[in-house]
């Protein structure tokens, strides 16, 4: 349990290290100042820099992944618990790192070093995305025909939608807000004509 607990000293105090230097300028011992450790003891549990930004990719995308559940598994309409579940994916695992002056070389150094991970965790929200709009469809509390799209497709929409906000907080705009403009436009579009 001790290990453990290191571990996540360590990966606490290293996002805030990565967040202000970026993936290249942060060091070994940086991370281990921040966590209050010695370098010797930061390097019995991870082997690099590398190492340890991967462990951290796959805590917080796990984490987020939980949470993502969870809040689609609750109570409100469909589209609220959607809405609900991409602030949280958003807050989770872009906002820290879009608050960055090196928020692009650090999504880069996610790609470069947790793709799999990061792959792997669009998968299973695409996943759950679907099957929210699958019974939200089958329930009648929302109608995909007008669209013309499976939920599949609509799901992997939303997801490049969120993908593209991320790139485009100009002109005073947040994440946040524009996530609920592309929700306003989702529920435009499928919000069941027999429900309004």
């Amino acid at each position: 349990m001790q290990a453990e607990q290191k571990i996540t000293q360590i990966l606490d105090a290293a996002l805030p290290v990565f967040i202000r230097f970026g993936f290249r300028k942060t060091s070994m011992a940086d991370i281990a100042r921040a966590a209050g450790i010695s370098r010797a003891s930061l390097y019995l549990s991870f082997n690099s820099k590398e190492e340890l930004f991967r462990a951290g990719s796959l805590r917080a995308h796990t984490r987020t992944l939980d949470e993502v559940a969870s809040v689609l598994a609750g109570q409100g309409s469909a589209l609220d618990r959607m809405e609900m579940a991409i602030m949280v994916f958003q807050r989770e695992l872009i906002a820290p790192f879009g608050g960055s002056t090196d928020a692009e070389e650090l999504f880069a150094a996610n790609m470069a070093l947790a793709a799999d991970i990061t792959l792997d965790a669009r998968t299973k929200l695409l996943s759950m995305l679907t099957q929210t709009l699958i019974a939200a469809a089958e329930d009648k509390e929302i109608d995909l025909e007008p669209l013309q799209a499976p939920p599949t497709q609509v799901a992997n929409i939303v997801v490049a939608a969120m993908d593209g906000i991320k790139h485009v907080q100009k002109d005073g705009s947040s994440l946040e807000d524009d996530t609920k403009l592309f929700m306003r436009l989702l529920r435009a579009a499928v919000t069941s004509r027999t429900s309004q």
